[in-house]
């Protein structure tokens, strides 16, 4: 199915509302004649925005992608509670939120900014004993997960008004956020913090990492004209970036230790490694002594994408 025609590299995809991730990854595979394509981070359904999407090689960058923060526009109901935390799932209570003021709502937003335990979503994707959370939900199981660190960064009100007659008030807010928070459960969290119930109406993800929507293509536009972030692009937004001596690069692509890198960051991220005609040898880690033959410091392949002879 391969046809060779696509390089390896990143897609982003600004999603539209209805598909999920894997229709994405599907329409990816035709469009781009591989059937090796890989998404960085499930977005709901109901959830437009960008989806970053690997292909070919570059598939193998996505681990990282996905732990990257993430930045979000949605909108937050306040005075309606329903089963899935957002708009498609059944209201499951209704409280009447006229006398919930502004003083309040921001005060409550306050206290769901930086680093909290949140309780996920009991429709979301993580696994109770073998089986999707949001499966056991769906067949009438009760499901009980445990909180989670989380650091939401910036929790911004930008507009609130009433609806319905002024019984419901709706919240507009930009979330940045460590990657594993879920904003549905923040628009629960706001909801019972406020004693009013609340959920999600829209979500519109506008940033993964450094890939935002200014960089992203409908699947019209996908279909069109295959934008691929090339594989050494991609990397280089996304990593601190080491530049390989001929030598080096032939060393660290034959699985070799070379000597430790000064760009690492202090978080042990990665480092992206490129020889010097500009293609992406591989990532790199420091390493401390080891002893033997390796009495000091050095770095040490974690993926190796180019090949000695294409890396010089």
């Amino acid at each position: 199915m391969n046809s060779g025609q696509v390089r390896s590299g990143l897609i982003i995809v600004d999603k539209p509302q209805g598909w999920t991730s894997h229709d994405v990854v599907g329409r990816l595979r035709k469009l781009a004649g591989t059937r090796k394509v890989g998404h960085a981070g499930t977005l709901d359904p109901m959830a437009t925005g960008v989806l970053v999407i690997g292909i070919n090689k570059a598939t193998r960058l996505l681990t990282y992608i996905v732990g990257t923060s993430k930045t979000y526009e949605a909108t937050i109901r306040l005075g309606q509670s329903t089963v899935t935390d957002d708009a498609e799932g059944e209201v499951t209570a209704e409280t009447i939120a006229a006398a919930v003021t502004d003083e309040e709502i921001m005060a409550a937003v306050a206290a769901l900014t930086g680093d909290i335990q949140q309780i996920p979503s009991s429709v979301s994707a993580i696994k109770v004993n073998g089986e999707r959370s949001y499966a056991r939900v769906r067949a009438g199981a009760e499901v009980n997960l445990p909180p989670r660190p989380v650091t939401v960064s910036r929790f911004e009100v930008h507009d609130i008004r009433r609806e319905a007659g002024g019984k419901l008030r709706d919240v507009d807010v930009t979330v940045d956020c460590s990657s594993g928070t879920y904003i549905r459960a923040l628009a629960r969290d706001l909801g019972a913090a406020l004693g009013v119930g609340g959920h999600l109406t829209a979500l519109r993800r506008t940033c993964v990492g450094p890939y935002s929507l200014a960089q992203a293509a409908t699947l019209e536009q996908l279909a069109a004209d295959l934008q691929v972030l090339e594989l050494d692009d991609a990397a280089r937004a996304l990593f601190p970036v080491r530049e390989l001596t001929a030598a080096e690069a032939t060393d660290l692509s034959h699985g070799r230790r070379i000597a430790p890198s000064d760009t690492a960051n202090d978080d042990g991220a990665p480092v992206a490694a490129f020889a010097p005609s500009g293609t992406l040898v591989g990532l790199l880690e420091n390493r401390g002594p080891s002893g033997g033959d390796f009495p000091a410091a050095y770095a040490k392949a974690l993926l190796v994408f180019a090949p000695g002879n294409e890396a010089a």
